[in-house]
């Protein structure tokens, strides 16, 4: 993926929030039009799906047995899974998040210029073969043209997906290095509207600092020797102060543009997030490996950061020579920093993109290797050399797979019985669903949601514990409100809450104690609140 511009799971010490406002509860859903009497007639095939659903409590019976007498309704299962809480996004790609009529917003505000030729944003003055972005504002076929090259808009199903998707990143890219803060509050209210509670979102930290500290050190095929380089007379650290710097100046400009501590306080100011430092996988070995020294040691140094990730094609030449490298830096850095937490694109490859040798070994190694504790994409699994020794290792230590159904399917052409989803889930591996980068996809988490239960015929309770597995397997501190493993046991409480309702409004001390002092459980609990306020919606006379 593009920049802008093991039990695994450790916990990290206490962190606060980037956002200005502190958590709190949703309001209660609106309560919706009951299910009309004709909608199972209107659609045969409802009337043939049977389910057996588990025992459940009442209100939670009822919104399971709703799902499944609505599920061959596009209108009715879309309202249903967009009012769902729906956990947390944990692949998200800033600059390829924010939408496309947004960033063109952003550019006509800041006098910037498109390239007629390439529909790229050029910094003004603006010359000869091109045109001022504000223009679009009046112009609709101007306008429309720079969607389509921004996105994946209107894009033909049997066009190049893959080339045309990562080269939308360099046409846009004049206008994201400069608002950060406007990006991610635009970002933030759509997850939050979502019914979503968390956010971690993907940046590239001091990146001209991080190129420079790179090409002044060289390379050095002693990984701790050239560690020592880095971080001799402090030169990382003035790395490390300006990425702060930077993250400072986005806090402000996005609570100025969202409005937090006010009365027209946006919804993404209640939305927590968190940044995960990305490194160019297409870059030369010292850049890549500067730029995973420096996420890492801010995730060490400053609780707003908290993993590190590689990003770009995972196909590009350099990124399929040095893989092997590259995963051995994230093993020698993650030994130096073992509190930064690490995921990594990995899998994101397909037979006919590579070579088959290129197919054989990338999850296996972002797993054994370089110790992920998630692995983004995953989707060549099958195609990997023993590859059921993987899919069991990362169940055994509940490595995440991050599944964006919608990028899988425009950059690889994998959807359906061909995506690895059901393959993970039958070896126990832990599934979230993520939107990678909607704005350039024109998705959103509700329709990655829609698209799993429709394609694979999932039941509430599964959406239920996918919803809630994106929070577990987040990289939030603190303790869960879950015991065990989750994903192979089920989702029972630990002994500090065992004899609460989950999201109750009044825990008994022992279980309050838990989520005042753990953002992760906080997260959780906030979220087993708004199932309880969906479940009444739902599962009351329907």
């Amino acid at each position: 993926m593009p920049s802008v511009t093991n039990r695994t799971r450790p916990r990290a010490p206490g962190h606060r929030a980037l956002t200005a406002c502190s958590l709190g509860l949703f309001a209660v859903l609106p309560t919706l039009p009951a299910l009309p009497a004709s909608a199972a007639s209107a659609h045969p095939t409802a009337r043939a799906h049977h389910v057996t659903l588990p025992s459940l409590p009442g209100p939670e019976r009822r919104t399971a047995a709703y799902l499944e007498a609505i599920r061959h309704n596009p209108q009715l299962l879309h309202r249903f899974i967009e009012r769902m809480p729906k956990g947390g996004d944990l692949h998200n790609h800033l600059s390829g998040a924010v939408t496309t009529e947004y960033l063109i917003q952003l550019a006509a505000e800041d006098g910037l210029c498109i390239d007629t030729g390439t529909m790229t944003a050029l910094a003004p003055p603006c010359g000869p073969g091109t045109r001022p972005a504000a223009e679009a504002r009046s112009d609709r076929a101007f306008r429309d043209a720079i969607v389509r090259a921004w996105s994946m808009q209107d894009f033909p199903a049997d066009g190049n997906g893959h080339d045309h998707f990562f080269a939308t990143f360099a046409k846009f890219g004049e206008v994201t290095w400069r608002h950060p803060g406007k990006m991610l509050a635009e970002v933030a209210d759509t997850v939050a509207e979502q019914n979503q509670f968390y956010l971690e979102t993907m940046t590239t930290p001091a990146s001209d600092g991080a190129k420079k500290l790179a090409a002044e050190v060289g390379w050095d095929d002693d990984l701790a020797r050239l560690h020592g380089k880095l971080i001799a007379g402090g030169k990382l650290d003035r790395l490390v102060a300006q990425a702060r710097q930077e993250a400072d100046n986005a806090a402000t400009e996005f609570s100025a543009t969202a409005h937090c501590g006010t009365d027209r306080a946006r919804p993404g100011c209640a939305l927590e997030v968190r940044w995960i430092s990305q490194g160019s996988r297409g870059s030369v070995p010292e850049q890549v490996f500067t730029q995973l020294a420096l996420g890492m040691r801010l995730a060490e140094r400053d609780d707003r950061f908290v993993a590190v990730n590689l990003v770009q094609p995972e196909d590009g030449e350099r990124a399929l020579a040095d893989y092997r490298l590259q995963m051995r830096m994230v093993k020698y850095l993650h030994r130096v920093y073992p509190r930064a937490h690490v995921t990594l694109h990995a899998g994101e490859l397909w037979p006919g993109l590579v070579k088959p040798e290129d197919l054989s070994f990338h999850i296996k190694e972002a797993v054994d290797v370089a110790g992920a504790e998630r692995i983004g994409h995953g989707v060549d699994l099958v195609h990997e050399d023993d590859w059921q020794h993987t899919a069991r290792t990362m169940a055994a230590h509940e490595i995440a797979v991050e599944v964006p159904f919608t990028s899988n399917a425009q950059i690889l052409g994998v959807k359906g019985a061909d995506h690895p989803f059901t393959t993970y889930r039958r070896f126990g591996v832990p599934v979230v669903l993520a939107t990678d980068d909607p704005g350039v996809s024109r998705t959103d988490i509700t329709h990655e949601y829609a698209y799993a239960t429709e394609t694979y015929g999932l039941t509430y309770p599964v959406l239920k514990n996918l919803a809630r597995a994106s929070l577990e397997y987040a990289f939030l501190p603190g303790q869960s409100i879950w015991r065990g493993n989750p994903t192979r046991d089920g989702y029972h409480l630990v002994s500090a809450c065992a004899t609460e309702q989950p999201g109750s409004t009044q825990p008994r001390p022992q279980c309050r104690r838990l989520l005042a002092n753990s953002p992760k459980a906080k997260a959780a609990w906030r979220q087993e609140a708004s199932f309880r306020d969906f479940e009444r919606t739902f599962g009351s006379g329907h």
